[in-house]
Formats: C-alpha cells, sequence, structure tokens
C-alpha cells in the first residue's frame, strides 16, 4: 500500500497521486488509529498549505463524488464518497505549527506527513494518548470557539478517557461561554453523549462543571440523577423484549431529554425549540411529559378504558415513555422496593400489550364502522357517532359486547341511557 493508505490501514478512496506535495492528516482520523479505534464510514480531514478548494474539487469530479465548500473563509471543502468524507482545510498561519497550535485537545492536534510517513506531534498529544487523558492546547483556543468545551466530555465519554484538572479548571472558568454557540452545533456535541454507554456520566459531569444548564435553563441535579436510572430502565426493557429495540444507547434518546428539560410544557416545548430539536423529538418528549402520569393513577392497572385511551395517546411513543417512567418511578415510590417492582410489572404488562399488533388495547381495531352505526340506529352524521364509536370499542375491549350485533344492540341501550 502507498504511505497514507498504509498508515490507515485501508486504501483511499482516491489516488494518492493527486495529493499536493505538502499534505498533512490531521484531526481524529489520526488520534483514532493511533488508537486502533475503527472508523466506518471513514472521515478523514487532510491540511494543504494551498489551494484546499481547487484540490478538492479537482478530485470531486475526477471520480464523480460529491463536493460542498463548507467553509469560505477557513477555506474548507469536502468530496463526499459513498465509502469516506473527505475534508480539505486550507493551513491556518504561516506554518503548519501554527495550524496544529489553534486546535482544541493535544489528542486532536496530531499530524501525520503523508509523504514522509511521520508523525507529527507538537504538543505531546501521543503521551496524551497512551494516559487516556484529554489536555487542552492552550486556554485561548477553548475561548476562541466555546463548542470546544462541550467537546471535552464527548471525547472522554467516547475514549473512555479523563480530563485533564488544569484543562477542566479553565472549562469551568469559560462554561458561560457556550451561550454564544449556535445552538445547532451544542445539539450535535450532545447527540453523541445521548448515543454512547457512559453518556449519562459525563452529562452529570458537564452539569457539575456549569456547561448543562447553558442547554438546558430547568436543570436541577435531581433531573440529572434520572439519566443514569434511564440507563438501567432501559437495560432491563431491551433484556426483556430486546429483539425489538435498538442495539445502541440512541434509541431512548427522548427519555434523557425529558429528564432534563421543564416539567412545565409550555417552558419545555420552548426549550426544546431553543435546542433546534427536531419536531418529532419535540413531539415525543412533550408526549413524555404529559402523560407519564396516567401509569401513577390508582386505577389505571384495572381500567381497561384508561388503558386504551392512554395508548391512543402515547402510540409509538410507548417504548420510551416506558423508559422514563420506570426511572421516574423510583423517586415517586420513593425507593420502595415492593412499590417499584410492581410497577415494573405493570411496564411489562403494557409493553405486552404494545409489542402485539393484534392487541385490542394498543392497537384496536374499531368494531364498528360510523356508517354502520348511522344504518342501523337511523342516525345523522354528528359529534355523536365518533362517541358511540369509542363507547362501542371500549365495551368491546372491556368484554361486555363479543361481535357487531352486540355492539349495536348495547349503542341502542347506550342511547336510551344517554337521553334519560
Amino acid at each position: 500500500m502507498s504511505v497514507v493508505a498504509d498508515f490507515l490501514g485501508c486504501q483511499l478512496p482516491f489516488d494518492e497521486s493527486l495529493l499536493p506535495q505538502k499534505c498533512y492528516l490531521v484531526g481524529g482520523i489520526v488520534r483514532d488509529v493511533l488508537l486502533g479505534r475503527k472508523r466506518k464510514p471513514l472521515d478523514i480531514d487532510f491540511v494543504v498549505p494551498h489551494d484546499a478548494i481547487k484540490i478538492a474539487k479537482t478530485i470531486a469530479r475526477k471520480y464523480r463524488a460529491g463536493f460542498v465548500v463548507l467553509d469560505p473563509t477557513h477555506i474548507i471543502a469536502r468530496v463526499v464518497f459513498p465509502e469516506a468524507t473527505v475534508d480539505f482545510a486550507q493551513q491556518e498561519g504561516d506554518s503548519l505549527f501554527a495550524d496544529l497550535g489553534r486546535r482544541d485537545y493535544t489528542i486532536n492536534a496530531i499530524a501525520f506527513d503523508c509523504q514522509e510517513g511521520k508523525l507529527i506531534d507538537f504538543f505531546g498529544g501521543q503521551e496524551d494518548l497512551q494516559k487516556g487523558i484529554i489536555r487542552m492546547v492552550n486556554s485561548q483556543n477553548l475561548q476562541d470557539d466555546p463548542l470546544r468545551l462541550l467537546r471535552a466530555y464527548r471525547l472522554a465519554c467516547q475514549l473512555n478517557f479523563t480530563i485533564d484538572s488544569d484543562t477542566r479548571y479553565c472549562i469551568r472558568k469559560f462554561a458561560p461561554l457556550l451561550a454564544q454557540v449556535a445552538m445547532e452545533r451544542v445539539n450535535q456535541e450532545l447527540d453523541y453523549l445521548w448515543g454512547e454507554k457512559q453518556g449519562s456520566h459525563w452529562l452529570r459531569e458537564a452539569f457539575e462543571d456549569g456547561l448543562l444548564a447553558i442547554c438546558f435553563p430547568s436543570v436541577t441535579a435531581e433531573k440529572v440523577d434520572l439519566l443514569e436510572k434511564v440507563d438501567e430502565s432501559a437495560q432491563f426493557i431491551t433484556e426483556k423484549f430486546g429483539k425489538n429495540f435498538g442495539k445502541d444507547y440512541s434509541w431512548y434518546k427522548d427519555a434523557k431529554l425529558a429528564c432534563l428539560v421543564s416539567n412545565e410544557l409550555t417552558k419545555a416545548e420552548e426549550e426544546m425549540w431553543r435546542l433546534k430539536s427536531s419536531r418529532q423529538e419535540v413531539k415525543t418528549v412533550l408526549t413524555i411529559l404529559r402523560y407519564t402520569s396516567d401509569l401513577f393513577a390508582e386505577d389505571f392497572r384495572q381500567s381497561k378504558r384508561k388503558q386504551y385511551f392512554f395508548f391512543q395517546s402515547v402510540q409509538d411513543n410507548f417504548p420510551v415513555l416506558a423508559v422514563f417512567a420506570l426511572a421516574y418511578s423510583i423517586d415517586f415510590y420513593k425507593g420502595n422496593q415492593e412499590d417499584i417492582e410492581s410497577f415494573r410489572q405493570l411496564i411489562v404488562y403494557l409493553m405486552d400489550h404494545y409489542l402485539n399488533p393484534e392487541d385490542i388495547i394498543a392497537h384496536p381495531r374499531p368494531i364498528l364502522t360510523g356508517n354502520e352505526i348511522m344504518k342501523h340506529l337511523k342516525l345523522s352524521p354528528s359529534p355523536l357517532i365518533g362517541e358511540m364509536l369509542t363507547e362501542a370499542q371500549i365495551a368491546y375491549i372491556e368484554g361486555i359486547v363479543r361481535d357487531k350485533p352486540e355492539a349495536i344492540q348495547w349503542l341502542q341501550e347506550y342511547l336510551k341511557r344517554r337521553n334519560n
């Protein structure tokens, strides 16, 4: 293999002869190769002294790959292949040392010389990789782009590293600067934390260092405490019903979001939109906050009517709501193990209903249509028809009627009672 391919352990998606004489691999790809971490698809960053956009455009044209200018000010362009994303950035400053010296953490400030086939490490990044430490290159770099403050926790989480004490001191000091960063960028960093095994631990660390309150104005220590309980709840549900859920930690992200936003629906919605959450995320989180309390009603377990309306309201948000509710039950029942176990069994019971596509409570099929009601009872279209459809369906769920003829007869009696 050629020099770069030999370092990466795989071929580049283009001929290396298209690279200029002075060209360096930088950033996360170098770090991950040194750590033995595999990336799929490949995400490759090159730094070149000149003509970054021209080089990227030439390669994109030759291979009919995607091309986009990411940053015309800093001269960064991207070439998109099916198996890899390749960024070309123009060197910042008058030397590679100056360019690497502007990066966030030492482990991301190591370069690989694509011609000489050697590592260039001015700031001790390789030693920090060996020790498992996230260390800033300098404090000014954190201030220049405050998103880097939050990135330290994401990197520590993904790599199972610790954050250097001096670096952490500076993060605490500069934490208010995170408010200056566009929330889309903040949300992207948080997305990594939702999906990692140690994400809840590092979200707690970010809270203690003053960063999480910038993202979630209503956050408290009690809310943060729920995060690891959510992980435990998700593990229980995954083990119990594993074939139906994702293998990573991102499928219950919205349950964690529900932990951190305000308990008041209006405020929670405002916080979600401010964070630039998707419409679906906002809908799911608000559903969790609005309907979780239904599960704690005294008669919910015995009332098929309440269970029917509950499933109609939450629909496919139920698994994530169940994760949140299980975590919340620990505090709700003040650690009473008997009550917690009883609630857990309720969730199992409801999950069994939800996962059965033929279940008449979670996935009801109408026993009657509106036209059938109007025809047999000689009624005209009105809101009453919808009411009767619902009541007939609940009578069927409760076992009061077994088929259409019984449902029609029951509705005749229902009308009499209603009109008296």
